[in-house]
């Protein structure tokens, strides 16, 4: 297989230098990490929330987990919640639920990147489809994407349990 041809284009036409990677189909970043032997530190992945009826991607490592409160903060909106499957369709067209990439390219979807995902060398991350992905060097993205900047993450290894982190008014998780 080839990743989407929009994200190959993307990148070449802004002159990153990147990887190709195929695997196995996964479905999440973390399994991502594990099938291509990188710690989960480098593995971005992209979560889309609505804040304020607004969508939004979040950028984060896929062993970070996103504290919503957090996100609110950051984004400065009174509400936030995770888009829904119909949503990701409807706002991603071009990309499989739950392998949108994180680079810029969906007009009404700003991207907010966690302090966390700052890390040195390569990050990969999957590129439209569930069997693809690409590995890029993180200044290089960086540089291209100019995300906005926020701390909205724990890690996984020090998270208390869900209990912990309920809505008190919706009785919501707000970590996930």
């Amino acid at each position: 297989m080839a990743i989407s041809p929009w994200v190959k284009e993307k990148l070449i036409k802004n002159k990153i230098p990147f990887e190709e990677v195929h695997h196995s189909p996964t479905y999440t970043a973390q399994e991502l990490a594990q099938q291509e032997h990188v710690t989960g530190h480098k593995v971005a992945k992209l979560v889309v929330v609505i804040a304020d009826g607004k969508p939004h991607g979040l950028v984060l490592p896929a062993s970070r987990k996103i504290i919503l409160h957090r996100v609110r903060e950051a984004l400065g909106a009174t509400y936030v919640r995770l888009a829904s499957e119909g949503e990701l369709r409807s706002f991603c067209t071009d990309c499989d639920v739950g392998s949108t990439p994180p680079i810029p390219h969906w007009p009404n979807i700003q991207l907010l990147m966690d302090e966390s995902m700052r890390v040195s060398g390569d990050i990969l991350f999957q590129a439209g489809t569930h069997i693809d992905g690409v590995k890029v060097k993180f200044a290089d993205w960086f540089n291209f994407v100019k995300p906005a900047m926020g701390s909205f993450t724990v890690g996984v290894e020090n998270l208390p349990p869900r209990s912990a982190y309920r809505d008190d008014e919706e009785g919501e998780e707000l970590w996930f």
